[in-house]
């Protein structure tokens, strides 16, 4: 960071009953009040420096008692007039990029230019800026925060412009050639442990910046096409890292709920311009990052559009989420989730695949397509908690992925079990509608185990697994090229008995209580066993 100091004379301001005066033996004869502070000091340095006091004061000049002049809405406020007022009585003020903004936006102010008097303070302050500010990254860039703090820093074109363009030049800088400093304070990093700097080295730095000039320069780094879209992503990441809310941190939907108009109107205007900026193309912004933007969208309740946008650009990138990712707070139940948002996405991410798509975008679809459905089962299997969670709705989910979507239903069978276990109030009907979304012949040896096991299913899902089971087990003793006797199986009301892998043997008092069962439950077990004939026979298994 560069300074620059000026004058050479000790501090002789000091503070009596609210009023800044000058220690001297001279008398004072002028009177200036700037905001809410009054200060008593002499027309003799400060005409001779300050074009603005020259008129002002011979306005009120009238020969006897000073008439106080007012500075309203003084520009930088009272250390800025300060900084401009020791200047001219030759005190010694030291100048660096946390105060030349508001120094310079005063000096201009009071007219201390060179037309009132030679070697002024502001051609001094805009030497400065040239040869030390625009030359250094941090001098630029904290010249900047200090114009985010003005609530006039657009009228300072000649400062702020300047600053946005030795910035970005700077960001286009290869990187191999940055040999100045910057903040880099990303977890498991050691930049002393690191020779090259990384390419996003200036993302940190920058995200300290007032919206309106982080976004002028990120257009301007865009417009250029020298950096790589991730690299914008970054940025765009650790600006909503330190300017939105945390959408995972606990209790954050209460405190949201309590918070300001004003709070939620600035993180408003921040989400949809960190949307807006995000560039094109794909991969530019994790698939994670996407969703957390859309949870924060909802909680400041951005505009609808750009939930769209959100919706649309998630789906794109689904297979990079977790189950996590996809749990959005219902708005009208706290316990519950909104199931709503993430079928959109799921279907935008299906309308990929009814794309035409060429052979390597077809490959990764594929791929994509078998992540997804991993995800989306743990999703369902979350969400199987959720008490307002209806059995149709929950069939709806599980069918909206298309059946080559899983290789295997060891997921969707544990999140069937999951909502059986949380939902014991369910008809038999409604069980057996459930279960029918499981293909048994996808479940693993230890699935197939559990569920034959589980009291929760119905029995018509029991005799399903029961015969995949024995199947599998003739196939592999044919393979072996060994003779295999089929064992004969006897389905009891939601048991079978035999020499069957997995199943559990009963006991006798169990037995007799199962063949106590009615009439009509007993003439459903011989329709099932019916099935297992006509399956063994080479005939479809249809269980209705």
């Amino acid at each position: 960071m560069k300074f620059m100091k000026i004058g050479t004379k000790p501090d002789v301001f000091y503070t009596e009953e609210a009023t800044r005066s000058v220690l001297s033996d001279v008398p004072t004869d002028l009177v200036i009040i700037v905001n809410n502070t009054r200060y008593l000091l002499h027309k003799f340095p400060l005409l001779l420096k300050c074009g603005l006091l020259q008129r002002l004061s011979s306005d009120t000049d009238d020969g006897g008692t000073p008439t106080p002049v007012s500075l309203h809405d003084f520009p930088g406020g009272e250390e800025a007039f300060e900084l401009c007022a020791k200047f001219c009585y030759g005190i010694a003020i030291s100048l660096s990029a946390h105060n030349f903004l508001p120094a310079i936006s005063a000096a201009r102010f009071l007219r201390m230019t060179e037309s009132v008097a030679k070697g002024n303070l502001v051609m001094k302050l805009e030497s400065f800026f040239e040869a030390c500010i625009l030359h250094g990254w941090k001098d630029s860039i904290v010249t900047l925060q200090s114009a985010g703090r003005l609530p006039t820093w657009s009228e300072n074109p000649r400062i702020v412009r300047p600053c946005i363009d030795a910035v970005v030049e700077k960001i286009l800088t290869h990187p191999s050639k940055v040999n100045w400093s910057f903040t880099y304070t990303r977890p498991g990093y050691n930049q002393k442990q690191h020779r090259s700097v990384p390419k996003d080295w200036w993302t940190e730095d920058v995200s300290e910046l007032d919206l309106d000039l982080f976004r002028s320069i990120i257009s301007a780094v865009r417009s250029s096409k020298k950096l790589q879209p991730q690299l914008i992503g970054e940025a765009l990441h650790v600006y909503t890292c330190k300017h939105l809310p945390d959408p995972f941190k606990p209790f954050l939907a209460a405190e949201s709920s309590a918070a300001t108009e004003e709070t939620l109107t600035k993180n408003r205007r921040v989400l949809e311009s960190i949307v807006s900026m995000i560039p094109s193309d794909y991969g530019s912004v994790s698939g994670r990052f996407l969703l957390k933007l859309l949870k924060v969208a909802n909680q400041v309740g951005a505009s609808p559009s750009t939930k769209a946008e959100l919706v649309r650009r998630s789906g794109r990138q689904l297979e990079e989420a977790t189950a996590e990712d996809l749990l959005f707070p219902s708005p009208t139940h706290p316990s519950s989730f909104d199931i709503g948002i993430v079928e959109a996405i799921l279907e935008n991410f299906l309308a990929q695949q009814r794309r035409q798509l060429g052979h390597e975008e077809r490959e990764r679809m594929a791929g994509a397509m078998a992540r997804v459905a991993k995800v989306f089962d743990s999703y369902l299997q979350a969400i199987a908690h959720d008490p307002h969670l209806s059995v149709t709705k929950l069939i709806e989910l599980a069918e909206s992925l298309p059946e080559i979507a899983r290789q295997d239903h060891d997921e969707l069978y544990h999140a069937i079990d999951t909502y059986l276990k949380e939902h014991q109030e369910l008809s038999k009907e409604e069980r057996k509608r459930l279960c029918r979304v499981i293909d048994c012949r996808k479940l693993s040896a230890n699935a197939r185990s559990d569920a034959i096991a589980n009291d929760r299913l119905p029995l018509r899902t029991i005799v399903q697994l029961l015969f995949v089971e024995q199947e599998r087990a003739r196939r592999a003793s044919s393979s072996r090229g060994t003779p295999h006797h089929r064992p004969s199986i006897e389905i009891t009301n939601n048991r079978a008995e035999g020499p069957v892998a997995g199943v559990k043997p009963e006991s006798r008092e169990t037995m007799r209580m199962e063949r106590s069962r009615s009439v009509s439950e007993l003439k459903a077990v011989k329709k099932e066993k019916e099935a297992v004939k006509a399956a063994s026979s080479g005939e479809k298994l249809k269980v209705k």
